[in-house]
């Protein structure tokens, strides 16, 4: 069960050494990269490789801290790459030791800034499958998108603190939206079949019994399916947008057809405001987010 090393490569418009700098600084490494919390350099002499500790937090109050090195060199063709070695002795660590480098080549105003690392695992068997199936394609992805945040923070001046929040509380949204749309097309209307969801079909559509109830339940497989699409559909703002024109008729028309809802507790005004005021923030937050879509995962053959 041998996996292929991690990869990720992507140009950014700027000279060889801002991209140095921005990247084998640690106060500036840590800000961008999403694999680790904290980074600190200790002392070394002349000509020895560059050893650091470094620090992930991974939740519930619970920190990964580990070693490593870095030794830099200057190619003949312009090109500097940094190797480097890490590890950690932490029981909780899926990984154990690894190894890489990070390649700089200057293109005309543009410097290709690439990746390739590999690592082993603890746990025997069932470690090197959990790596497989889900802890690696994690870490390439986080390594992907801190590149894309490296990149617009060097290009667009946006700071990664503010990248990062942007980019998980839409996310967040993300996820809400697609849970508020499953639970009300499934619990309400496709389980329960609720006597209120019943009522409000029979007058909008002016029927009754069992077209009633098969009128909910396809209402229902129709949120779920929207539920599907905001996890899905990349262009999150297309959804985000959709909403916007969405909840205010769905406000209206719940106010026209049962009016005697507006007394309860998150009747449609309120609920329906308060999802129309979350998707307007999350067109908001979702403008040109940073992705993991635009690096290069594989090498060039």
């Amino acid at each position: 069960m041998k996996s292929k090393p991690i990869y990720v490569e992507l140009p950014i418009k700027a000279p060889l050494e801002q991209v140095w700098q921005a990247t084998q600084e640690p106060e500036r490494h840590q800000q961008w990269d999403l694999r680790f919390s904290s980074i600190t350099y200790l002392p070394k002499e002349e000509g020895e490789p560059q050893s650091f500790l470094y620090q992930t937090n991974i939740g519930l109050g619970l920190r990964i801290a580990g070693w490593g090195e870095s030794v830099g060199d200057h190619k003949k063709d312009g090109s500097r790459t940094s190797s480097l070695r890490f590890g950690t002795d932490q029981k909780i660590s899926l990984i154990r030791e690894g190894r890489g480098y990070w390649k700089y080549q200057q293109q005309a105003d543009t410097t290709t800034f690439l990746t390739q690392y590999d690592y082993d695992v603890r746990f025997g068997f069932v470690g090197r499958l959990v790596d497989r199936l889900c802890f690696r394609p994690l870490i390439g992805w986080a390594t992907a998108l801190s590149f894309d945040v490296l990149k617009r923070s060097i290009e667009k001046k946006e700071s990664p603190h503010w990248q990062f929040i942007r980019f998980f509380l839409s996310m967040s949204m993300v996820l809400l939206f697609s849970f508020v749309w499953l639970y009300h097309g499934l619990v309400p209307k496709v389980f329960l079949k609720h006597p209120d969801e019943v009522m409000m079909i029979e007058r909008a559509l002016g029927i009754s019994g069992n077209s009633a109830g098969f009128a909910v339940s396809l209402v229902g497989f129709l949120e779920i399916f929207i539920a599907a699409v905001w996890l899905f559909y990349k262009n999150k703002r297309h959804l985000f947008f959709i909403q916007i024109l969405i909840f205010p008729l769905l406000m209206v028309s719940a106010i026209i057809v049962a009016p005697q809802f507006l007394g309860d507790p998150f009747n449609p005004v309120t609920f329906n405001g308060a999802l129309l005021t979350l998707s307007v923030v999350g067109l908001y937050l979702s403008k040109d987010l940073p992705t993991a879509s635009t690096c290069r995962r594989r090498r060039n053959k």
